[in-house]
């Protein structure tokens, strides 16, 4: 089995509103993302799949969402109202609180299937990293 493994960067603001500790403020990271890609067979220049189209697909889909946004959980009504005030101020809702769990979570499961839908690739794990030395690991079941 051969994996590739493309690193992105972004930055980003989120709050877990149910936390019990500093994270329920509103503050930021600088997050980096590993994506692990897979595919059944090589093509035909020997690759899983070009690094300049996992940058561009789906770095390209974090720069358009989460880079330089913020990230709030749908019911976290009050951080929805406040950021919202902002003009211009990039937003991105997700479903659930924003820990790096979740986030990670939706780049394996919405984001990877459909930024390479077209392709042979298939995106097996993402590892995040919130902070140096605190990240999270979610992989496919095989």
């Amino acid at each position: 089995m051969i994996t590739v493994v493309q690193q992105l960067s972004f930055a980003a603001g989120h709050r877990l509103k149910d936390h019990e500790g500093k994270c329920r403020n509103l503050h930021g990271h600088n997050y980096r993302v590993e994506f692990h890609l897979r595919s059944p067979a090589l093509d035909s220049v020997g690759r899983v799949i070009d690094f300049g189209e996992i940058k561009l697909r789906l770095g390209g889909w974090i720069k358009q969402h989460w880079d330089h946004a913020f990230i709030l959980a749908k019911d976290d009504e009050e951080a929805l109202r406040a950021v919202s005030m902002v003009s211009d101020q990039r937003l991105f809702v997700l479903e659930n609180s924003p820990t790096v769990e979740t986030m990670s979570n939706f780049l394996l499961r919405n984001v990877g299937p459909e930024m390479l839908a077209d392709t042979d690739a298939r995106l097996v794990k993402v590892v995040m990293w919130e902070t140096a030395d605190q990240f999270c690991v979610a992989e496919l079941g095989d």
